[in-house]
């Protein structure tokens, strides 16, 4: 089987640097490049994080295109206070040797759908900026598809209404979402089933150097959890699970649904109005969510795949 070519559009991150570890890990896809943008930290941050992470798998070929460096309206927030003051906090990996190509990572995802006639999926796992600015300024480059990591159909992160990637950028995510492009959400009340524990990290810690470090990451993210969502009983892999969508879709239970984005500036500012039970007022389903997740399945999957790099 040909492998589906993606692009990782991100914000690393904890979760976002083992998306990336994920996707270069499983044959199932072509990682055909990574695009940055401002969401866990700031574009120099989460660019020079992508930078590091392929350098220490020796993965220079993967191209990286530094992107938005914020929303399209709103002001820029960082989630520093999640991933640390570096957006990777734990493990000590040195400074990136390379740097990003030239070109804005919007022309890059442009150049490249068109260079393979649109047979490319589009994987976000940070605010949506990047994506939103491609369909507003290169209408004619449009991916097959979109596997996102935002949302939540119930409580949000960021907000009690909202999911922090959304919410960082609304405007963008409603682009988007309205785009006519078969767009999958993976959003909270699945990633939320999809944890590792310590003794997952213990695991990753003894299977190798790139194992090591993600043991070093999830120490990290796993005290923010056990802070913040105690009653998870472990850290939610939120964007690899978007990975997991191209490369195991039977883990997932994905269904059609109507997915609204609310632009407001108060309370409901970045929720998912979603419905994915065609209520007898409700819209016409215009894309497709999440709702539930093989956690036990995935969780394994996760540790072999890393164990086989480095």
């Amino acid at each position: 089987m040909t492998p589906t070519r993606i692009i990782l559009d991100c914000d690393p991150g904890h979760d976002d640097a083992i998306a990336l570890l994920l996707a270069l890990a499983s044959p199932e896809v072509e990682l055909l490049g990574v695009t940055t943008v401002s969401g866990n930290h700031t574009i120099a941050r989460t660019t020079a994080n992508a930078l590091r992470l392929l350098e220490f798998l020796d993965r220079t070929d993967v191209p990286v295109a530094a992107g938005a460096a914020g929303p399209l309206v709103r002001p820029r927030v960082i989630a520093e206070y999640v991933h640390g003051v570096t957006g990777m906090d734990g493990p000590d990996l040195p400074p990136p040797v390379g740097a990003p190509i030239e070109r804005h990572a919007v022309q890059y995802l442009a150049d490249t759908i068109r260079g393979y006639d649109g047979k490319v999926t589009l994987v976000p796992t940070g605010p949506l900026t990047n994506i939103a600015l491609l369909l507003a300024m290169y209408p004619d480059a449009r991916p097959e598809r979109i596997v996102l990591m935002g949302g939540a159909i119930g409580e949000g992160n960021r907000t009690p209404a909202a999911e922090f990637n959304i919410w960082a950028d609304p405007e963008a995510a409603r682009r988007v979402f309205e785009s006519g492009i078969e767009t999958t959400m993976i959003g909270l009340d699945v990633t939320h089933q999809a944890l590792v524990t310590h003794a997952h990290a213990e695991r990753l810690r003894v299977a190798g150097r790139v194992g090591k470090v993600v043991g070093e990451l999830l120490d990290f993210y796993l005290r923010f959890h056990e802070l913040r969502w105690p009653e998870l009983g472990g850290s939610p892999m939120h964007d690899p699970v978007a990975v997991l969508e191209v490369i195991r879709p039977d883990l997932l239970d994905v269904r059609p649904a109507r997915i609204d984005i609310d632009c407001g500036w108060e309370q409901g500012r970045g929720r998912t109005n979603v419905d994915y039970r065609d209520r007898e007022d409700g819209l016409p389903p215009n894309n497709r969510v999440a709702v539930g997740i093989d956690a036990e399945a995935f969780a394994e999957l996760l540790i072999e795949r890393i164990s086989t790099l480095g």
